[in-house]
């Protein structure tokens, strides 16, 4: 699960919301569905109400909570899937919903007998997903039946671990495709830890499968939150989509022990109300939540480099970067061994900085092109300041060059590789492509056109900057 926390006070923890969605969302406020009114905006907002889930789902939650948790908010229907519109007008600054952590599902929920048989690598998300699992098996009998009932069903779910291997081939060339195998290996394993308990409590987990597992450990990693209570499944407040601009979050009050959502802007009867889920890449939302959008401006890619074992002075090299390694604080890359992945955004054409392309990367490549003199005086510069290698340009004119058009040739390779993959999608002719493969193709789309576009902006400030030095 990706989770961001932002501590705010003493009292406060803010946290960044990962939902799961059915489909993928505009990431642009000016698309933010609206309802259309009548002469009577109640009207308007009730006829895109799910009545059934309005009158009875949020009275059955706070019955359950013994408090009021939103009088703002009605839960309708959108073109994705059950939503929250606002009922009434809302001013930036009011506290829209708060959903106390007593009826929240977290790892506390699940009886202590059965928590005894886990080890230690059994982690908050399988202990959640295993209660989900042990709440569907009771059926109407659960206490939490009827937010059960409402979770997405496994054929509305499209996080990548769920793709064929056909759908998968399609983003070969992303590096989702290597974290969706690891993914599904965790998984895999976190099922085998849990075993213990399903199989001493047949009564509770009976034919539990792998498939069931995974489903749920998704409805989990999609869709939790985390608290002092640990990872936590939130009613009613799952049901806000996503806008990738929004500055609206959940918030964890400890305090108060309850969970809020603050609007950050003001709405009206019948407006959509959207939060951001966290400021995640294409790649992370597809993996983790389960859909793309179309133009997603945390977008990144990676691009691996590396010393090959008959590299001009070689070990001397890997033996400066090994001891060198670029502060985690400072870096999101680290250099660990003679093969390496750096995680690129977007580079503005502007920038003379190069701002989105790692310094870590640029100094790897300074590395891999100097000769043993230069390897020596970037190994005094380091020692003799905070310790980091190669942040500088080299001296070397043609030198430094040399470092900055091997990174663009190595990005040039992936431009046209993923060119040749973007291609091989091409528009579907066909007529019987069932809806889900037709979905998961318009992610796969998303997901390699934004990681191009990113390739192609590094591409673009490596061939100026290059161009400058020669002219210089």
């Amino acid at each position: 699960m990706q989770t961001l926390v932002l501590v705010g006070s003493a009292n406060f923890t803010y946290t960044w919301c990962p939902l799961a969605r059915r489909h993928f969302f505009t990431l642009s406020v000016r698309h933010r569905p609206k309802l259309k009114f009548s002469t009577s905006s109640d009207k308007a907002c009730r006829s895109y109400i799910d009545e059934e889930c309005d009158e009875d789902f949020l009275p059955w939650l706070e019955q359950k909570a013994c408090t009021k948790i939103s009088s703002m908010l009605s839960i309708g229907k959108s073109a994705h899937g059950r939503a929250l519109y606002a009922s009434k007008p809302i001013q930036a600054g009011d506290c829209i919903l708060r959903v106390p952590y007593s009826v929240q599902l977290a790892p506390d929920n699940l009886p202590p007998e059965i928590c005894s048989l886990f080890g230690d690598e059994v982690s908050s998300v399988s202990k959640v997903a295993l209660l989900l699992l042990h709440e569907q098996k009771m059926g109407q009998k659960s206490e939490w039946a009827p937010y059960i009932r409402r979770l997405p069903q496994p054929f509305e779910m499209h996080n990548t671990i769920f793709w064929s291997d056909d759908e998968l081939e399609m983003i070969r060339q992303s590096v989702i495709y290597q974290e969706t195998i690891k993914q599904r290996n965790h998984i895999e394993k976190q099922f085998m830890a849990i075993k213990p308990a399903t199989d001493q409590f047949p009564q509770c987990f009976e034919d539990v499968s792998l498939k069931d597992f995974a489903y749920a450990h998704a409805l989990v990693t999609s869709r939790a939150w985390e608290s002092s209570r640990g990872v936590s499944m939130i009613p009613f407040a799952d049901f806000l989509n996503h806008d990738g601009t929004s500055e609206a979050c959940l918030m964890s009050h400890e305090g108060k022990q309850l969970s809020e959502v603050i609007a950050e802007r003001d709405y009206s009867p019948g407006d959509q109300v959207l939060i951001s889920y966290g400021k995640f890449s294409n790649s992370s939302l597809v993996l983790d939540f389960g859909f793309t959008v179309p133009y997603n401006i945390y977008d990144q890619a990676q691009v691996e480099l590396n010393i090959p074992q008959h590299y001009h002075l070689f070990q001397m090299k890997l033996e400066l970067l090994q001891r060198f390694k670029a502060p985690a604080i400072k870096d999101v890359n680290e250099f660990s061994s003679s093969e390496k992945l750096f995680t690129i955004k977007e580079v503005k054409f502007a920038s003379k900085k190069g701002r989105g392309i790692p310094q870590s990367f640029r100094a790897f490549a300074r590395v891999l092109c100097s000769n043993a003199q230069e390897l020596s005086d970037l190994e005094s510069g380091a020692a003799q300041s905070d310790g980091r290698l190669a942040r500088s340009p080299l001296k070397n004119k043609s030198r430094e060059i040399e470092a900055h058009e091997l990174i663009l040739s190595k990005i040039t390779e992936q431009i046209n590789e993923y060119d040749a993959c973007i291609k091989s999608l091409g528009p579907s002719t066909s007529q019987n492509l069932v809806r889900k493969h037709a979905l998961r193709r318009q992610m796969a789309h998303d997901l390699l056109t934004g990681e191009l576009r990113v390739l192609k902006s590094a591409s673009a400030w490596l061939k100026k900057y290059c161009a400058t030095l020669l002219e210089g």
